[in-house]
């Protein structure tokens, strides 16, 4: 028997079938992403009126916050980005405005939460909603002050390579995409918002923020955290 074997293009061509079907399926969950998270920001302005009680601002603050900016500034660096900048320099640029926005809308929804619950006499803190909000506050303001280390490692005084920055920056990105929708879907079992929607709707809303999730932290997971080589 001869010892070469007479190669074959069929193989290399299911490969490429299977890498541009891999493609288009990565771009058509990206648009998703960005459709869904954009909608539930319009649902969320609609259902809560915003400008009718002090509350009434909290839950629209929170999900620009987090359906929008914080979304928006994670998808823009993954594989099948709509955005049309190529330049890295660029999208670290538009990353931080939008994290930038992100924490000034997160802490905009918790100043109309705290005068909201003063202004009625409320007791703080006494549900799950408002315990993941905190962490996720407190999470966000850390992945921030990371970020501000990976930016400007020259000025930071904690003794770290960048990589391992980089790393703690994307790691804690991740953290705080996961609270933040622990933290949302918590908020659909709240009295009001029970009140507001009920129904297909309630059941819609409730697994929408899914498919957003699903792309952010897969492209995190995918693209920026080490993969360890198995060896068999």
């Amino acid at each position: 028997m001869p010892a070469d074997v007479e190669y074959s293009p069929v193989g290399k061509g299911l490969e490429m079938q299977e890498s541009r079907l891999y493609v288009w399926m990565r771009r058509v969950a990206v648009i998703a992403a960005h459709a869904t998270g954009l909608g539930l920001v319009v649902t969320i302005f609609v259902l809560s009126r915003p400008g009718t009680s002090l509350f009434s601002w909290h839950p629209v603050c929170m999900s620009v916050a987090y359906w929008l900016c914080l979304t928006e500034g994670l998808l823009l660096f993954g594989e099948g980005s709509l955005y049309c900048c190529k330049s890295r320099s660029h999208k670290v640029c538009m990353h931080w405005c939008c994290q930038a926005a992100e924490l000034v809308f997160a802490i905009t929804g918790l100043g109309f939460m705290v005068a909201s619950k003063n202004r009625s006499e409320l007791p703080h803190l006494v549900s799950w909603h408002s315990v993941l909000g905190l962490c996720t506050l407190v999470v966000t303001a850390l992945q921030a002050a990371c970020g501000l280390c990976v930016h400007f490692p020259k000025q930071q005084q904690i003794l770290l390579y960048p990589s391992k920055l980089k790393l703690y920056h994307t790691t804690l990105g991740l953290v705080v995409y996961f609270l933040a929708t622990v933290t949302i879907l918590s908020a659909m079992f709240s009295d009001w918002f029970q009140a507001t929607v009920r129904g297909v709707g309630w059941w819609a809303l409730l697994l929408l923020p899914l498919l957003p999730a699903l792309v952010v932290m897969n492209q995190i997971i995918n693209s920026h955290l080490p993969h360890k080589k198995i060896t068999i």
